[in-house]
């Protein structure tokens, strides 16, 4: 829940700061996020609120990598494909996520949870899949950016596991290095993408006022996104952004007006919720989602015991 309040919150914020007051400057707002998040966990260290932790270089390195070019990949692929293409491709973060945990972490899915997946990425295009069309440069733009988010989202998972950090700990390590690489970068590309250059926006108090209400709220959707995907996988992590999709949607129609709201998008939120219910209850299931190993008889007998998950429980067992 924490997730998708700020999640929706900082879409609405964000939609008003662009739409209505002009800054659209997505990749520099996204660096000042994760400056705001990197004072705070400063903060949080000199109260005692983090404990020191270690991250090798060489992953963190790989992290930033790969969610900087998730950000530049999201955003110009935007540019450069139609809205039905970028949320096609969108949708197809799910198969590249649920990919990387069979190949990397040998993951099992039942069928159950599989036809749930496909249910609500069904329900999620027929909510926001329109025009599509496709072109070379804007294919490359969107498989960069689709490949890139999925190794970020499973990257989280992997790192907390790996070296018991938690979320904050976490953060700690990748906030101020995204922060950094992000202002450097965001300017030069928001000018290319946009053709404005950020220093010449004329900033008022009001427009002032809503970026630091977005970089407030980015605190707890960075935060929130990484006790998600370490306390579950990148995979749920997926389809509750999809929730968060259909949620926004909702919002938008009340906040913003009733235009494009039809029988279709409705039908798509229904089938998009029903799908959503179904993957909670079927990978809640023993044998729903699984981690399989190389294990003796015995120790197999033990797994299956155990791979009840309420929501990929095991992933944090093991």
């Amino acid at each position: 829940m924490f997730n998708v309040v700020t999640s929706v919150g900082i879409i609405l914020v964000n939609k008003a700061l662009m739409a209505k007051y002009g800054f659209s400057f997505a990749t520099t707002l996204t660096g000042l996020h994760f400056a705001t998040t990197t004072l705070l966990t400063v903060i949080l260290r000199r109260l005692g609120y983090i404990q020191a932790s270690h991250l090798p270089i060489s992953d963190l390195l790989k992290f930033v990598l790969f969610a900087n070019f998730s950000i530049v990949g999201m955003n110009v692929s935007l540019m450069w494909n139609s809205v039905g293409f970028y949320q096609i491709a969108k949708l197809s973060m799910i198969p590249v996520s649920c990919f990387l945990e069979v190949v990397l972490d040998k993951v099992r899915y039942s069928r159950d949870t599989k036809l749930s997946i496909i249910l609500v990425l069904l329900g999620v295009a027929v909510c926001t899949v329109t025009d599509v069309s496709v072109n070379t440069k804007g294919f490359i733009a969107a498989l960069v950016a689709v490949w890139s988010t999925a190794l970020q989202q499973y990257y989280v998972h992997y790192l907390q596991r790996n070296y018991s950090l938690g979320s904050f700990n976490l953060l700690g390590h990748t906030a101020p290095a995204q922060a950094v690489s992000l202002l450097l970068v965001g300017p030069f590309l928001d000018s290319w993408l946009t053709g404005k250059r950020v220093y010449a926006y004329d900033y008022t108090l009001t427009s002032v006022s809503f970026i630091i209400l977005s970089c407030t709220i980015a605190v707890g959707t960075n935060l929130s996104q990484f006790i998600c995907i370490g306390r579950f996988t990148a995979v749920s992590f997926q389809v509750l952004g999809h929730m968060k999709t259909i949620l926004v949607l909702i919002l938008g129609f009340i906040f913003f007006g009733k235009e494009g709201l039809n029988s279709q998008v409705i039908l798509g939120m229904l089938i998009a919720v029903a799908g959503m219910m179904w993957y909670g209850n079927a990978s809640a299931k023993p044998g729903g989602k699984e981690r399989r190993s190389h294990s003796t008889p015995s120790n197999k007998s033990q797994r299956h015991v155990g791979s009840t998950e309420s929501t990929e429980l095991l992933d944090d067992k093991v």
